[in-house]
């Protein structure tokens, strides 16, 4: 795969543009007016206001320049195209980590680095435990290369568009 990609669902993409939109639309003209409010305030080099919204300014700018660069080289990840017998990025997997004797069932979906959110399930196709379970299917049993390595069967694998 491409190192430049940034590895995305579609709903990952909507998000980002929703994000730049907020940024061009609501966060950008509001910075401004704190900049012009900052500057009618006079001298500008004891001005605390004045470079809060410029260093606030600066971050919209390079978060809007970060998601551009995103967008750019977005791989999207298709969903429909593949196989649930096998886990690729986009999967909804369900393991069972069998270094624990009383082990429960996880599921998480397998997503890009940029769309990471393990409180909501969606683990990073770079993490351990992911690079561990791509390219394996469901009832393998495969070996999470960390510190203290273990080992997760796989119970289930889906697509959910």
């Amino acid at each position: 795969m491409d190192h430049d990609a940034v590895l995305l669902t579609q709903s990952g993409v909507e998000k980002l543009k929703q994000e730049k939109e907020h940024l061009i639309n609501v966060e950008r003209p509001k910075v401004i007016e704190e900049l012009q409010l900052a500057r009618s305030q006079g001298d500008l080099s004891e001005n605390a206001d004045y470079d809060a919204a410029r260093d606030k300014q600066a971050h919209i700018e390079a978060r809007i320049k970060e998601i551009d660069q995103m967008l750019l080289h977005v791989k999207i990840i298709d969903e429909s195209q593949l196989d649930s017998t096998v886990a690729k990025p986009g999967a909804t997997v369900t393991i069972l980590d069998l270094s624990e004797a009383d082990a429960q069932e996880e599921t998480f979906t397998i997503v890009g680095t940029f769309e990471t959110d393990p409180l909501n399930g969606k683990i990073s196709n770079e993490s351990p435990l992911a690079k561990a379970i791509l390219d394996h299917g469901v009832n393998e049993i495969v070996s999470v290369g960390v510190a203290e390595p273990y080992e997760v069967k796989i119970l289930k694998i889906e697509y959910l568009a």
